[in-house]
């Protein structure tokens, strides 16, 4: 079990010149310490908000050696009206020993369930990962041995793992389940190229939905279960962009393929790691735009349009920087009403760690012009 003592930053998050320059994010935290881990990369919060599963390397003791893989941990996340806002509490380990994981998230129906990535054993050193433009960003830890697994958080931890995608042959990741809980969405090496397929958990249906050129991954589904958002590298430059798919779906209710395609982002930079917004919307996601040296969390237009209410479609019409600090900030999520939002970032000593702090109500706050930008803030 590893406590975290929370870092309190008071930083304005705003870009420049895309935001509204009156509006700082208050309270931002820093969850996890470098004294603790070594870095950190994705994480996600609970349906409920109470819990945090995140991929992290352990902080070993001195004179030894970190481990070679991301481990995946769950925590349980406490908030109070005081400062520090939040913290993370009872951390423990659900990852077996020696093991590589990515990518985990928890079940939309119950509480007490995480889905991720494993090699379960440690990784035989064939790593298979299919983006690799910046080793100190956007390398994944994605041995080919790494399959979906399915653990039980409400008993002893590490519990045992259920199998739900995977062969042993290729890197399977980069999952998630779709609202109600029925379908595994997820991202497989299988053919070499890097695609996108989903698996009905109540017949065992297996569909490819997106095989275009280049590496497809991180997807995720809309809040209302019909769309996905994922990030592409179709063009073979490695300048990852940002699409969201409408999806197909067969007479009894599997996901069968995609019937529409929107492009979000065609920036000719790195665009990756996109989450939804609560209201199905706008999708946040990462982004090199400012910067190659430097990644920030941006906002983008996601609205599929309300025919009802005469409300058009806005895919992409509108991006907006959301954080604005020196080195890394990405992979971020939201709780599921988008009140919070957590995210991994390099602001504090150059290590990767866990931040958070409250997101606004309405998200139309990020796509204000500012009069006069102020100069960029770092942490105190």
């Amino acid at each position: 079990m590893i406590g975290i003592v929370p870092f309190i930053i008071t930083i304005s998050l705003t870009s420049p010149e895309q935001s509204n320059a009156s509006f700082p994010f208050e309270d931002v935290v820093m969850l996890t310490r470098p004294d603790q881990f070594v870095k950190t990369g994705e994480s996600s919060i609970s349906p409920t908000g109470r819990q945090v599963v995140f991929q992290a390397v352990p902080t070993p003791p001195e004179g030894e050696s970190p481990e070679s893989h991301y481990s995946m941990y769950l925590a349980d996340l406490v908030q109070r009206e005081e400062a520090p806002r939040w913290s993370l509490d009872n951390i423990r380990r659900l990852s077996p020993e020696a093991s590589a994981n990515t990518c985990g998230s928890f079940h939309p129906l119950f509480e007490d369930r995480v889905i991720f990535a494993t090699t379960i054993e440690p990784p035989g050193g064939s790593d298979t990962s299919g983006y690799q433009r910046d080793k100190r960003y956007d390398r994944r830890d994605v041995p080919s041995e790494m399959r979906i697994v399915e653990t039980r958080t409400d008993g002893d931890l590490p519990a045992a793992l259920r199998y739900l995608e995977g062969d042993e042959e290729a890197y399977q990741a980069e999952c998630s389940i779709s609202p109600d809980g029925r379908h595994l969405l997820y991202m497989s090496m299988e053919s070499g190229d890097g695609d996108i397929f989903v698996k009905d958990l109540e017949t065992g249906e297996r569909h490819r939905v997106l095989s275009s050129p280049g590496y497809d991954g991180d997807s995720f589904f809309s809040p209302d279960g019909k769309r996905i958002c994922y990030r592409s590298d179709r063009n073979g430059d490695d300048a990852l962009q940002i699409f969201v798919s409408d999806l197909a779906f067969n007479e009894a209710g599997t996901i069968t393929g995609i019937e529409r395609e929107f492009q979000i982002t065609d920036n000719g930079r790195v665009n990756w790691a996109p989450f939804w917004h609560s209201s199905g919307r706008y999708l946040v996601y990462s982004s090199s735009e400012a910067a190659d040296d430097s990644h920030e969390i941006y906002i983008a237009d996601a609205d599929a349009g309300s025919p009802p209410t005469d409300r058009p479609a806005r895919y992409g019409t509108r991006t907006a920087r959301v954080t604005n600090a020196s080195g890394f900030d990405g992979f971020p999520a939201f709780d599921a009403d988008s009140k919070m939002m957590i995210w991994t970032s390099q602001r504090a000593d150059g290590t990767s760690q866990l931040f958070i702090t409250e997101f606004p109500d309405d998200p139309e706050i990020f796509f204000f012009t500012p009069k006069e930008a102020p100069p960029s803030a770092e942490p105190h």
